[in-house]
């Protein structure tokens, strides 16, 4: 047991929420503890999850933290968090009003195509450097503010509040004192302008949310306010020095702070990013976003959103009735290659850098000769294909290469999949020992406010293409050709 001060790191995803105590000092993880969430999909194309479920799996995560580690004292709390879900609740008693659309979830493709019909598309991206898609929450609060009865009402009378989900847990871990987020998050509302870091009155009109319901925006590592008593485990007063996407966090983790490099965050979906030197506007089908913001000090980024890619695994487990995905990968590793066969993972659409939302998923290329192994090595190719769309045009769009991506996300214990991401995309993969870059980057970022040194480089394992380029681009071909089928 440890003494030393730590700082507990929130990483709430899709799937697992996940709480770190890290030695404030060297970076090195004390305890851990995980709940798995779960996503109900009430009707074709949703996607939702309760948001209470979410606050108590973080109760109950840092309570066991804590209870591993009772001696240890938390110097600070840090909060990397899946981004475009979106939360409506009572500002009288802090509890939800409706479960919350995640960002997977499509029930805003009439909104969305609307706007684009109405040729709104443009001056949107040019305001919050993102395209119109259901993907982000701007169309998802209105559709709530619609549905759920007399939101809208009560809205108008400063009764509620609506937040990504930094802001409900950190509404919920101050007992109500701090309603705000921090720019990264704000950046994926397509409520914010980038240009000036504030929510912005035109956008607020095109989707028609009030903006009295939103949180302030302030930096990533802002005073956000001090834990309340009685909310949770920790003790009253750890200040919460740092809050941030989970994608943006990882970035920070990777200690990816210019271009020249990406990282990419594999989960339920995956998140390409690339830091830029400054706004640029992308004409591949990337999103501009915020990396994070220090003090005054603004880091601009593009990237891409994968909408199913390691669920792609889960879901080719199901298809070929396998009990896990160690199953899978050990039955795509009897092939040297998928034989021709592709899967296009279009499940929920395809995001970027296709934007398609109408596309359906599809096994394309099989013969007679085509047996389950196939399947389940496409399913894998699957993940590495789509990121190397993004990658091509983050290229594209930056007109200079990406030279290598550092790797987070579950998915990425699979040494398998991580050389066929190095062979499909013809770049090197850094893998590091810890696959938590979100729980890090969120817990560096309160470190580095705090005024602490920085962290030994953590070790790291090198995937290099074994693939020849010539092998490569062929494949690539075989999967663009799928992909044309699939929208």
């Amino acid at each position: 047991m440890s003494a030393a001060p730590s700082i507990l790191a929130i990483d709430q995803g899709t799937s697992n929420t996940k709480v770190l105590l890290i030695d404030a000092a060297s970076g090195a993880v004390t305890a851990r503890a995980s709940r798995p969430m779960t996503v109900s999909h009430p009707q074709p194309g949703w996607a939702e999850q309760s948001a209470e479920a979410i606050w108590q799996a973080v109760r109950e995560a840092i309570a066991e933290v804590i209870a591993a580690v009772p001696a240890g004292e938390v110097v600070a709390v840090g909060i990397a968090n899946q981004r475009e879900t979106v939360v409506l609740w009572d500002a009288a008693t802090g509890v939800s009003i409706a479960p919350a659309p995640i960002w997977q979830c499509r029930r805003t493709q009439p909104q969305c195509e609307a706007l684009a019909t109405a040729g709104l598309g443009e001056e949107v991206a040019a305001i919050s450097g993102l395209g119109l898609d259901p993907l982000f929450p701007a169309a998802k609060i209105a559709w709530l503010l619609d549905t759920v009865p007399g939101a809208r009402d009560r809205a108008a009378r400063g009764e509620l509040r609506c937040g990504t989900i930094d802001s409900w847990l950190l509404w919920r871990l101050t007992a109500g004192a701090v309603h705000a987020t921090d720019a990264s998050n704000a950046s994926r509302t397509q409520l914010l302008r980038l240009a000036t870091r504030d929510w912005d009155a035109r956008l607020a009109e095109v989707f028609a949310v009030p903006l009295g319901l939103m949180p302030q925006v302030r930096a990533s590592d802002a005073r956000f306010g001090p834990v309340a008593a009685g909310v949770c485990a920790l003790p009253p007063g750890v200040p919460i020095r740092a809050m941030m996407g989970d994608s943006h966090a990882a970035l920070y983790g990777h200690g990816i702070h210019a271009p020249g490099r990406a990282k990419v965050t594999i989960g339920t979906g995956s998140s390409v990013m690339t830091p830029t030197a400054a706004r640029v506007r992308s004409g591949h089908g990337l999103s501009e976003t915020i990396a994070w913001m220090r003090g005054d000090a603004v880091l601009h980024a593009l990237e891409g959103n994968i909408s199913v890619s390691g669920q792609a695994a889960a879901f080719a487990v199901r298809l070929l009735g396998l009990p896990d995905e160690a199953a899978l990968t050990a039955l795509a590793a009897e092939v040297p290659d998928s034989g021709g066969v592709s899967f296009v993972p279009a499940l929920a659409g395809l995001g970027a850098p296709h934007w398609r939302s109408d596309a359906r998923g599809l096994i394309a290329g099989m013969t007679l000769g085509t047996r389950p192994a196939h399947v389940a090595r496409a399913a894998l190719e699957a993940i590495a294909l789509q990121i190397g769309d993004v990658l091509d045009a983050m290229a594209a769009d930056l007109d200079a290469p990406i030279a290598a991506i550092s790797v987070g996300g579950g998915a990425t214990c699979n040494a398998l999949l991580m050389q066929l991401l190095a062979d499909l995309t013809q770049r090197d993969v850094l893998r590091p020992a810890s696959i938590e870059a979100s729980a890090l980057g969120a817990a560096r970022m309160a470190a580095d406010a705090l005024g602490y040194a920085a962290w030994d480089e953590a070790a790291i394992d090198r995937f290099t293409p074994s693939l020849s380029a010539g092998a490569a681009d062929r494949r690539r071909a075989e999967w663009r050709r799928a992909v044309e089928r699939a929208v």
